[in-house]
């Protein structure tokens, strides 16, 4: 315990080096540049507590709170759906061949295919904020779908035979071996899903949203309002909120990696 501890210390103090480095040179190019477009970390983050504090309604007619929600909406939907959708799809297609024969050349014809692609399409065919789930859905959906498919694939043929011979059917060897077995990576693939959601939906944001959302505050803070620390400081809110939830996610991870190893 005092060694976990001790490694925890260490990985903390590296963090945070590793970020006060970061951040001490992107001082150092801000000041010495003379152009207004880069401003320095602290303005960045007094200006994002100010507008976190203050909540005023921008000239779009949006709180900065209702761009938060509209943003954590629209990835929290486009993450559930794609979970739901892919996580079925995974376990199928990495437990028999017929399924993976069945969704194998559906999902390596549109998996190359970039969300971003999509968002003229989305933006046409839905409606707001459906144009910016989809586009979530779409980035999500194939890393959730691959790493579940992997996770069934790399169980421990020895976990079913055991299964097998103790005189479960097949049923039963899926719902109590292979389900459990695969569930601490399959929440790795929701890990990896919720970052490229945050990603996807900003960029849907940036081109096809009216109704609020981070995106289009930073769109319209860089491009409208040339206020770039109110930019800058959106662009900082997402990493936090992001790095919040996949924190959680990753903690989730660990107690299922544990739980799982006890079976």
């Amino acid at each position: 315990m005092r060694a976990q501890n001790r490694l925890l210390i260490i990985r903390i103090v590296l963090a945070v080096v590793a970020l006060f480095a970061f951040f001490l040179v992107w001082d150092l190019v801000a000041v010495n540049d003379p152009r207004p477009f880069l401003p320095r970390p602290f303005d960045i983050f007094r200006t994002l507590i100010e507008i976190i504090v203050t909540n005023e309604r921008d000239p779009t007619g949006h709180f900065f709170t209702e761009h938060i929600a509209a943003s954590l909406t629209r990835v929290f939907y486009g993450s559930a759906i794609a979970a739901l959708a892919a996580i079925p799809v995974g376990l199928l297609s990495g437990w028999s061949v017929y399924a993976e024969s069945l969704s194998k050349p559906i999902v390596e014809l549109i998996r190359p295919i970039p969300p971003f692609a999509w968002i003229p399409f989305a933006i046409i065919f839905f409606r707001d904020p459906f144009s910016s789930v989809f586009i979530v859905y779409l980035g999500a959906f194939f890393p959730i779908l691959l790493t579940t498919s992997a996770a069934v694939k790399h169980i421990d043929p020895v976990l079913v035979d055991v299964a097998k011979t103790l005189g479960a059917g097949n049923w039963q060897v899926f719902r109590k071996v292979i389900v459990p077995a695969s569930l601490p990576h399959i929440v790795t693939g929701l890990r990896i899903g919720l970052g490229i959601g945050w990603m996807t939906i900003i960029a849907a944001e940036l081109v096809g949203v009216t109704e609020g959302g981070l995106g289009l505050f930073i769109h319209n803070a860089f491009g409208d309002w040339a206020q770039y620390e109110k930019g800058f400081a959106g662009m900082f809110l997402i990493g936090i909120i992001s790095f919040v939830m996949i924190s959680s996610v990753v903690y989730i991870e660990r107690r299922l990696s544990r739980w799982a190893g006890i079976l």
